[in-house]
């Protein structure tokens, strides 16, 4: 627990809107124990201790919280879900114990599966998975680099999610998954909450959670710092939980149509197969509105239309008083030319 403490990794990412002083002495600490934390552990028990530590603080601690809340005051919580009443979870204890256990189990088998391949690339390399140097990468760098996780990410979620745990095929091992997943994930046609996130059968969970996060930081590993994975990590669980909170005041248009999107996956799952919705806008595949209704939606909710034509009219504005005033001084030398 002292690994998962001892790195304020808040204060790195989140620096930028605190003042310039406090800006730098966050970063210089974030250093300090930055730099400590990686001389004195190895980078694979960081690797594993750090995503661990994010599961538990975005996924498992809210999961919980949530689930109290829609446990001790279901009247409230009824009117704030998609589906009402019909998406509460369900409130026996033997149930939801089950459903816990199995999403325990599940973070296990991630954090087992991710140690053993990293620890096997690592000694086939000769070199740590990540690039867990004490150097700090560059925002850009990092923002260029998840930005590319983000876009694999969507991709192999969708074509898995669609192709092999939602296939209507003869195949036998692909049929039997898609069978898993309906069983586990799907067992019941509401809005879901957000401790299903990990209590889907092992195999299916591994295949749409754990696979779509982790090979394209695999792939990019000779490249890849290990804070821009751990942020990448810990923003994909924050989404994830969120969006499977089913609730209908999840902040912002973006985020709140990719809720009402995975609510309605939930509630008929013949569509809203990709994370964000980009893939299913372009398969069309879209329940409930794409993703482009919600960049049209956030446009208008910032007024950028009108504030680009005001940009628009201040500039040409500007270029005419510009040309108005060449035209004066013009005007002006030739009287004072033709009066010498």
């Amino acid at each position: 627990m002292d690994l998962l403490l001892s790195v304020p990794i808040a204060s790195y990412f989140f620096s930028s809107s605190l003042t310039s002083w406090s800006t730098s002495l966050n970063l210089l600490f974030f250093y300090m124990t930055w730099t400590t934390l990686i001389l004195s552990h190895s980078p694979l028990k960081v690797e594993l201790f750090g995503t661990v530590g994010l599961r538990i603080v975005f996924w498992l601690i809210p999961s919980l919280l949530f689930l109290l809340v829609d446990t001790l005051l279901p009247s409230l919580a009824e009117t704030i879900k998609y589906n009402g009443a019909s998406a509460l979870p369900p409130r026996d204890a033997r149930s939801i114990a089950r459903l816990l256990g199995l999403a325990l189990l599940n973070l296990t088998l991630e954090t087992i599966l991710e140690g053993v391949i990293s620890l096997g690339a690592a000694l086939i390399l000769k070199s740590p998975l990540f690039h867990a140097a004490a150097t700090l990468p560059l925002p850009w760098q990092m923002g260029k680099h998840i930005a590319i996780l983000f876009a694999a990410r969507e991709v192999l979620t969708y074509y898995i999610h669609r192709y092999i745990l939602h296939a209507q095929t003869s195949k036998r091992s692909t049929r039997r998954l898609a069978a898993q997943h309906a069983q586990c994930a799907h067992q019941r046609r509401a809005a879901p909450f957000s401790l299903l996130l990990m209590a889907d059968h092992p195999l299916p969970f591994l295949l749409h959670r754990f696979l779509p996060i982790y090979l394209p930081a695999l792939l990019m590993q000779r490249h890849l710092h290990l804070l821009t994975y751990f942020l990448f990590f810990g923003l994909c669980t924050v989404e994830e939980t969120l969006t499977l909170s089913g609730y209908t005041i999840i902040p912002g248009i973006i985020m709140g149509g990719v809720t009402r999107r995975t609510s309605l996956h939930y509630a008929r799952p013949t569509g809203n197969f990709g994370c964000w919705g980009v893939l299913d806008w372009v398969h069309g595949t879209s329940l409930g509105g794409d993703v482009m209704k919600d960049v049209r939606d956030e446009a208008e909710k910032h007024h950028l239309k009108e504030k680009g034509d005001k940009a628009a009219n201040g500039a040409g504005s500007m270029i005419q008083d510009g040309i108005e005033g060449l035209r004066r001084s013009r005007r002006n030398r030739g009287r004072k030319s033709m009066a010498s």
